[in-house]
């Protein structure tokens, strides 16, 4: 019966016509008073684990969620489904508190969002403790462990619920969390009765690419003008600084693009936020503060210009491209300062010692995702604990194989050098004594007279930077900050001098040189069309109804996927419905949807003999 109700619930509100993956088994599971632990890719559909039994369950959900903005958006998306719901957070003026007050008091609620902050103050307690409650959700749930990549203090403080409400059931949820991780929000959150549901971390619609940098602006410029004209974006950068400055270079190129930190004022950052959420072709320039509060189905690109924490934190970054299901692409360029800078963060930060091993660990992890030859897919899904195929062709190491070389000598003199000059210079130091290039430093310090100078003449600058970097990222050398950023041996190092282990280079890509800037054409003039719409007149079909959605959302102030995703459009150029009955066939359309905009649309799929007689793709 149960099954029955949340199949119903399904169908008839998010007008989907069934479960995917473990949904089924979740809802049922919480359903039935269990707690949970639940792990699933963004876009995989967490939210209806806890949004469908709190419809059903008798009180209301609390979800605790991290972000206001997230709070405003899945409130909006759930009234418009006909869902009655409400926020609870700093943001609220005293009239809306009141209001939702009195909304718990008189059970007309199934789903209140409340940020943690909020949650944990007396009064909330007081208040919940008097309303009925069907369960507590914990959205992010990655923040509650120090050991995951976006550790939050007010988090750890919601093993209160437990103790609380011990009747309640509590589901937690977050896109990624390693074993560790997992572990500390089970113990954290006192979920060691319930059970774990660990989905699949695979984004098989993301494409993923890295590259050297070789001239960093230049090369985000050429990803971006391959990207569609009214296509959506994040480019992250690790300082706010950088955001700006590529954000005013990325507008004299003729891009919408806003930049986006914690330094900015409030109601910037919100505008900026707001234009993202609500208009096409926007770029969002940005540090890490923007992202996890960002449900927007139809970012069709996350493009890094610094590298990130760890395999963690890229994952959960490029995971807010393509939420939607549909094709979309993460880009990241690195090089060796990179490394450096982020070693430097790590072990210059007040963290307890314990901590940066961890953090150094997680950042070696990251750094042979950089590096693999290997297919980048498997490298990440291993990460995650998974089993995956040796080859996704959806990433640059399987569309373009990376060639390597057996480096034993060259690795043996990078080495070698930095122990003969005692440990404490740089790479281009090092390089030029290697090259044979003499300097007033080396002659001062005597090093031109060593028997490696010149040793490694044969290989030119460009590449040697390539051997020192690869080194580094394998643990190999470490920097010492002590001494301006000068390298130093790793214990791992000693069976290479000895020549007791092998070292496999990759093959960097030749630099390209390329004097021509395209200033008319900021980004190719394509439209982004799905690859399901196969013929003209399906395309013109599908802007036609994307013109409708863009209007309807204006009219009401929401984004346009609030009205429906890029899927639903496409789904209803494939089924053509002609009726109301027809059109609740469609992936999206639930019984409210249907009532606020069957009929605009219907009218649209109606509208010309030459579009009511189009063939079907089948």
């Amino acid at each position: 019966m149960k099954t029955e109700s949340a199949l119903q619930t399904l169908q008839g509100v998010f007008g989907y016509s069934d479960f995917r993956g473990d949904q089924h088994r979740i809802i049922n599971h919480v359903i039935e008073g269990g707690d949970a632990l639940v792990i699933m890719p963004t876009g995989a559909g967490k939210s209806l684990c806890y949004q469908i039994p709190s419809m059903i369950r008798p009180g209301v959900g609390v979800v605790v969620s991290p972000l206001i903005a997230l709070m405003r958006d899945q409130v909006e998306a759930l009234r418009q489904l006909g869902v009655s719901c409400a926020a609870l957070n700093s943001a609220c003026t005293p009239e809306e508190k009141r209001e939702v007050e009195a909304q718990l008091r008189a059970g007309t609620l199934d789903l209140l969002y409340v940020a943690p902050e909020r949650l944990l103050l007396e009064p909330t307690q007081e208040l919940l403790k008097t309303v009925p409650l069907a369960l507590f959700a914990i959205d992010e749930a990655h923040c509650v462990s120090q050991w995951g990549h976006d550790f939050r203090p007010e988090y750890m403080q919601l093993d209160m619920l437990a103790e609380s409400f011990p009747d309640i059931p509590r589901i937690a949820l977050t896109a990624t969390a390693d074993q560790p991780t997992q572990n500390e929000i089970v113990e954290r959150l006192h979920l060691g009765r319930g059970e774990r549901f660990i989905g699949g971390f695979d984004r098989p619609n993301i494409s993923y690419e890295i590259v050297l940098k070789q001239g960093l602006f230049q090369q985000l410029l050429q990803f971006l003008r391959k990207q569609e004209s009214n296509s959506s974006g994040i480019v992250y950068c690790l300082s706010r600084k950088k955001t700006e400055e590529i954000a005013h270079k990325l507008q004299e190129e003729g891009f919408t693009a806003l930049p986006y930190h914690a330094g900015l004022d409030s109601t910037i950052r919100s505008r900026h936020q707001d234009r993202f959420l609500q208009e096409e072709g926007v770029i969002v320039v940005a540090t890490i503060a923007f992202g996890m509060g960002i449900d927007k189905p139809d970012v069709r690109f996350v493009a890094h210009t610094d590298l990130p924490k760890s395999v963690e934190a890229y994952y959960q970054e490029t995971g807010r491209a393509g939420r939607d299901g549909l094709p979309a692409k993460a880009w990241l360029a690195y090089g060796m300062g990179d490394i450096s800078q982020m070693r430097s963060m790590i072990d210059s930060s007040e963290s307890e010692p314990r901590r940066k091993a961890v953090e150094h660990r997680k950042l070696n992890a990251l750094l042979g995702y950089c590096e693999t030859v290997k297919c980048r897919r498997s490298v990440i899904l291993k990460y995650f604990g998974e089993t995956p195929p040796e080859r996704c062709e959806n990433c640059d190491t399987c569309l373009q194989p990376v060639a390597t070389w057996e480096g034993l000598r060259e690795a043996q003199l990078a080495l070698s050098a930095i122990y003969r000059t005692g440990q404490r210079f740089g790479a281009a130091y090092l390089i030029d004594l290697l090259r044979g290039n003499a300097t007033p430093r080396h002659e001062q310090f005597g090093h031109s007279q060593l028997q490696i100078f010149g040793m490694g003449k044969e290989r030119s600058q460009r590449e040697w930077h390539s051997i020192f970097r690869q080194l580094i990222a394998a643990g190999h050398i470490t920097n010492d900050i002590a001494n301006f950023g000068g390298l130093s041996l790793a214990e791992s190092s000693k069976p290479i001098l000895k020549g007791e282990e092998n070292f496999t280079f990759r093959q960097d890509p030749e630099r390209k040189h390329s004097r021509e800037r395209k200033r008319d054409t900021p980004r190719e003039k394509r439209a982004f069309v799905p690859e399901t719409l196969r013929s003209e007149p399906e395309r013109l079909l599908y802007e036609e109804l994307r013109k409708k959605r863009t209007a309807l959302a204006k009219e009401q102030g929401v984004p346009p996927y609030v009205i429906f995703h890029d899927k639903t459009l496409i789904d209803m150029v494939l089924v053509r419905p002609s009726n109301e009955t027809e059109m609740l066939e469609v992936s999206g359309v639930g019984e409210s949807k249907l009532k606020r905009y069957g009929k605009a649309f219907l009218e649209v799929l109606a509208a010309g003999e030459e579009i009511r007689a189009l063939p079907s793709s089948e």
